[in-house]
């Protein structure tokens, strides 16, 4: 279950009415939750048709309505408007080159608004070095932060003992910033 992020998200202070996008969101169950903490603005995307489908499957007819659901490439995404919260638990720590690093910032430059709020959760220094036999980058505080730039002001740090379903625990850190302009 999505606690660490959903405590975060409350953090926040965001209005139930302002538009949010779960980066990665795919199978998550955040979008349930946000659904039932009356969210009214949610968009979901993945790049995994599949996993949208997933979580699209769980819900009610009217609830699926209630979402957006966007099936792109995060590195390749248009966002079709600006967001006052972009959460991504476990997609930023899969761009290990500058280059898709690059990417991602430009979306989310042109995605988040003015102020808004940004909640990243990756694998901790001390969590996997690999995820489904991919590679991924790993973060603190300082590494991130030097990663966005001046432009994003750290706000809150967690870190969380994730047990996965075979009983292994990996590693996260969870960072909530915020936008400077």
């Amino acid at each position: 279950m999505p606690e660490y992020s959903l405590n975060l998200i409350h953090n926040t202070g965001i209005k139930q009415t302002q538009p949010l996008i779960d980066v990665g969101g795919g199978a998550s169950y955040l979008v349930d939750k946000l659904l039932a903490a009356g969210y009214q603005d949610i968009s979901v995307l993945d790049i995994a048709a599949a996993a949208l489908a997933h979580a699209k499957a769980r819900l009610t007819p009217a609830q699926t309505q209630q979402v957006t659901w966007l099936e792109s490439d995060i590195t390749a995404f248009t966002p079709p408007k600006r967001y006052q919260l972009w959460h991504d638990r476990a997609v930023f720590h899969f761009l290990t080159t500058a280059e898709e690093r690059k990417q991602y910032l430009t979306v989310l430059e042109r995605a988040l608004q003015p102020n808004g709020h940004l909640i990243i959760a990756t694998f901790a220094p001390d969590g996997p070095e690999q995820c489904s036999h991919l590679p991924v980058e790993r973060y603190d505080a300082e590494k991130l932060t030097q990663t966005l730039g001046a432009d994003f002001s750290l706000l809150e740090t967690q870190r969380e003992a994730h047990q996965t379903p075979s009983g292994k625990v990996q590693h996260f850190c969870y960072f909530r910033l915020q936008k400077q302009s």
